[in-house]
């Protein structure tokens, strides 16, 4: 039995990372929305990869409407089918026309397709993009290869890891 990553590439984002990421996100959003001035109505989160980034959007656009929907698509790291578990206001969400719906993450595009299925007019941005699932996303900022396994630092703990090869 092996004591390596079940993936063959790992990226992994620090706190640091994801905020400077996310507020590049916020930055290739600003004054894109289909309001007065470029503006933005709302922003949803796609929990809970989405979180995060989400909040610190809303937060470089001044964006004080802010709700979420829940999906579920992993269980641990295997991909399903994707569910939606809760929904954001349907009054406020309308068919989606100037409402930000950010995540984390688009890998195969499952949840992104849902999520657009619900809202089509709403502009779906990522952190990072898969190749898969990059036709379901309108703005990201880094795209990574496919079998890249990417750990955000809310998964993560800080402990020792032994080295791929040798003992230290």
């Amino acid at each position: 039995m092996s004591d390596l990553l079940p993936h063959e590439k790992g990226f992994h984002v620090s706190w640091d990372q994801i905020h400077r990421d996310s507020r590049a996100l916020a930055w290739r959003l600003d004054k894109h929305g289909p309001g007065k001035d470029g503006a933005w109505k709302a922003v949803v989160a796609i929990t809970r990869g989405g979180m995060a980034p989400a909040m610190i959007v809303a937060r470089e656009l001044d964006i004080r409407m802010v709700d979420t929907i829940s999906v579920k698509s992993y269980h641990h790291q295997a991909q399903g089918e994707a569910e939606v578990l809760n929904a954001p206001d349907a009054e406020m969400m309308g068919d989606g026309t100037g409402v930000l719906i950010v995540d984390d993450l688009v890998d195969s595009g499952k949840t992104l397709e849902l999520v657009r299925s619900m809202f089509p007019n709403a502009h779906f941005a990522t952190v990072y993009a898969k190749p898969k699932g990059r036709s379901q996303v309108d703005t990201f900022i880094t795209e990574v290869s496919q079998d890249t396994w990417i750990f955000f630092p809310w998964d993560m703990a800080m402990q020792y890891v032994k080295p791929y090869r040798g003992a230290d």
